[in-house]
């Protein structure tokens, strides 16, 4: 943690950006595409954007180690919270009446971004705990597989912090407006496809952590380091 990496602020920004996109753009929309032999396929649009955040930060403990990317995590944490209470506070602003464009804007503005109160606790509590149990059971495996391998821990570190993210999101959110029953298939399906993502990115996932490494000179492995999510150092 001594030295100053030439790229990790970059890796941190492209990390708060496609969470930022994927709480705030991909939400407001779902998608319909027809996979082989016709069968069509629906999904939330934000479950294309929200795994690549996932692969940020499997890049950023990967080469710079867990202590690095629990600064990400909270840097996308205080992001997230920022942009919440921005759009909320816009949203309830009183529009101006005067202006005609207002009466077209302002319920636009209320469906996007007027986010109730438990979706915005469950999208920031269901990332936070997803983020963690993904950069710290990376940075464990590292240790134990001594660096080789490096998809079986990109996946697996996946496997868990998805299932914690999706298990925590989707409850919180929509527990008694949906049925059990259909939650637990939105929690399946959205993990499933989560996970699939990092499995087709994993080619890149592998050149992106190569070419960092050799241009960082670093490959962390985090022996004796203090997990503990409730640190900046």
């Amino acid at each position: 943690m001594n030295r100053t990496p030439k790229y990790y602020d970059l890796i941190l920004g492209g990390f708060v950006a496609v969470l930022l996109c994927s709480n705030l753009i991909g939400p407001g929309k779902t998608v319909r595409v027809l996979l082989p032999f016709d069968l069509p396929l629906s999904f939330g649009a934000g479950n294309l954007f929200f795994p690549v955040s996932y692969i940020f930060g499997d890049v950023l403990t990967e080469v710079y180690g867990y202590a690095r990317a629990r600064r990400a995590i909270w840097c996308g944490f205080g992001a997230l919270l920022f942009a919440s209470l921005m759009s909320n506070l816009i949203v309830d602003m009183p529009p101006d009446a005067s202006e005609p464009f207002n009466a077209l804007l302002q319920p636009a503005l209320e469906v996007v971004f007027g986010s109730t109160w438990r979706i915005v606790l469950a999208s920031m509590l269901a990332f936070w705990l997803g983020d963690f149990v993904n950069s710290y059971i990376l940075a464990r495996m590292k240790v134990a597989t001594q660096g080789r391998a490096l998809w079986m821990r990109t996946i697996g570190s996946t496997l868990a912090g998805q299932a914690i993210d999706s298990a925590v999101f989707y409850p919180i959110a929509f527990l008694g407006i949906w049925s059990a029953e259909t939650l637990l298939k939105i929690i399946v399906f959205n993990w499933t496809i989560k996970v699939l993502i990092e499995v087709v990115f994993t080619p890149l996932t592998y050149l992106v952590v190569n070419a960092l490494k050799r241009a960082e000179h670093e490959d962390f492995y985090d022996v004796g380091t203090n997990f503990t999510p409730f640190s900046l150092e």
